[in-house]
């Protein structure tokens, strides 16, 4: 049995349910933007979302209440007596906790003291207390506050106090909770290198407590279910971002992740795997082939992935790949290309409306380089029409192709044909790469063994070796900036009035709760 292609609405909808209440905002303005809600829809989404004690952010959710209902700035809205008390309170606890953490701050900002400061947490500890007075408490009150910065937008501040928690605090709990906060608040600030910082400082995390954490295996499963869901925002928007959605993503522990949990997520590795395949041919240099070569494994990873997971979730991105690489259809590829260039797969996409083009470039790339490496004799017209192209856009395109996958081919624009000279490939190369198949999988047993002997999670250096080096990388340049389109958008007005009010969940929490 095979399940019904699931719409780019549908797929969205099933996000939602992993992401915090913060992240779904930039949501719901986009799929306003794209009219699938009217405005009046949008507001309510956001009031019954932010609203009710839900978060902190008193004086927003009451403008939303004024618009909603179409009154003026004089106007009182229902529940305005409510509205006031909450404000006041909000005031009152931001004051309290902001004297409160401003000691603590004072002295881990002194220069003295950080020079003092060494990797070992409970060495800064002893330090602390023992010349500066400073007690665990007290560095509690650093993620309090820093909590409490994030429930009323300040996610600058939030991400601040956060991380000084992070850094002192030996309470894993906390610690984890802190990690996922400053996730969010730099995701939300749009400060994409350090939300990739923070993103695979999370991963390494969840991975180092394993099935052996708190919880055991459903807990690891469902903090790898939130971190994949969270991981978008950051792959989407960071210029190397969908070559990083793969080197992470194809890690077995989390595409069983998603095989188990959250089969929608299949669409982004597709498309990640579309747009990374063409950059990475057109690669040159000494590690142009072992960068193919992965590339080519990544893809086999995939569509063995989809085929399994088919009558779970499909749609026309999934369809493309697996329909191009499981089944060998070309008509069957091109029918659902079309429908990502012409239809709404992608238009109606958060993360994937702002590379459609790109997607379809490459898809047709895809299809194009596959079609020569199965024919020795290519009818330009033909292929142009399975490209969904004209006779002329075909031509400068087989070019385009055999230039950029580096093909042996002759080009004949008089008999409008393509003659491809396929090489043989070497059996050693054959053997080569079945072996390095097996090695993989026997070292993946031979850690599975280890591990459970020994009742312990698997190290980051095994974890590398175990799945072939595959590793998540990071660094590079933000892609959108605090910004982008991508991001909340606050003026100066804005950022002042969140000084009395709320703006964010109230605790950020690990994602073993509601969000």
């Amino acid at each position: 049995m095979v399940a019904p292609a699931a719409s780019s609405s549908s797929a969205l909808a099933q996000l939602l349910p992993h992401l915090d209440r913060q992240l779904v905002l930039p949501i719901l303005d986009f799929l306003e933007s794209r009219e699938k809600y009217s405005h009046e829809e949008v507001l309510q989404a956001k009031i019954d979302l932010l609203g009710q004690g839900k978060t902190n952010m008193v004086t927003f959710v009451e403008a939303l209440q004024r618009e909603l209902e179409g009154k003026e700035d004089s106007e009182e809205v229902a529940g305005h007596a409510d509205f006031r008390k909450r404000e006041e309170e909000v005031v009152k606890t931001l004051n309290e906790l902001q004297a409160q953490a401003q000691g603590v701050m004072e002295v881990i900002s002194n220069p003295e003291v950080v020079s003092a400061l060494r990797q070992d947490k409970q060495h800064n500890l002893t330090y602390l207390k023992e010349n500066h007075n400073v007690t665990n408490d007290q560095i509690e009150l650093l993620y309090k506050f820093g909590q409490f910065q994030y429930s009323i937008g300040n996610y600058g501040g939030a991400s601040d106090y956060l991380y000084h928690f992070r850094v002192l605090s030996t309470d894993s709990q906390l610690v984890l909770s802190a990690m996922w906060g400053k996730l969010a608040s730099d995701i939300l600030e749009g400060s994409w290198d350090a939300a990739l910082e923070e993103l695979n400082g999370l991963r390494e995390h969840i991975d180092q407590r394993g099935s052996n954490g708190p919880g055991g295996p459903l807990v690891a499963l469902q903090q790898r279910t939130w971190w994949l869901h969270w991981s978008l925002f950051v792959y989407f928007n960071h210029e190397n971002g969908r070559e990083l959605l793969l080197e992470s993503w194809l890690n077995q522990n989390y595409l069983n992740t998603i095989q188990t949990a959250s089969p929608w997520l299949l669409r982004y590795l597709v498309a990640a795997v579309v747009i990374a395949r063409k950059s990475t041919l057109r690669s040159a240099g000494p590690a142009s082939q072992g960068n193919s070569a992965r590339s080519r494994e990544a893809v086999r990873d995939v569509v063995r992935a989809l085929g399994q997971e088919q009558y779970q979730y499909r749609d026309a991105v999934t369809e493309f790949l697996r329909k191009l690489y499981g089944e060998v259809d070309f008509e069957g590829a091109r029918e659902e290309m079309a429908k990502c260039d012409a239809g709404a797969a992608l238009d109606d996409d958060f993360f994937l409306e702002a590379f459609k083009g790109e997607f379809v470039e490459n898809a047709r790339f895809l299809v194009s380089e596959a079609y020569c490496k199965i024919h020795h004799r290519i009818d330009i017209g033909e292929l142009s029409d399975r490209l969904g192209l004209s006779r002329e856009e075909g031509e400068r395109w087989i070019v385009d192709l055999v230039r950029d996958a580096r093909l042996d081919a002759k080009i004949d624009l008089k008999e409008n044909i393509v003659q491809m000279n396929h090489a043989d490939t070497p059996v050693y190369q054959t053997v080569i790469e079945k072996s390095r198949g097996l090695l993989f999988r026997s070292q993946a047993m031979a850690s599975a063994i280890e591990v459970r002997a020994a009742g312990g999670a698997v190290s980051s250096e095994r974890e590398q070796a175990r799945y072939g080096g595959r590793t998540t990388g990071a660094g590079g340049r933000g892609g959108k900036g605090g910004n982008g389109p991508r991001g909340p958008k606050k003026d100066q007005s804005q950022q002042q009035q969140q000084q009395k009010e709320g703006g964010a969940e109230a605790d950020a929490p690990a994602p073993t709760t509601e969000a």
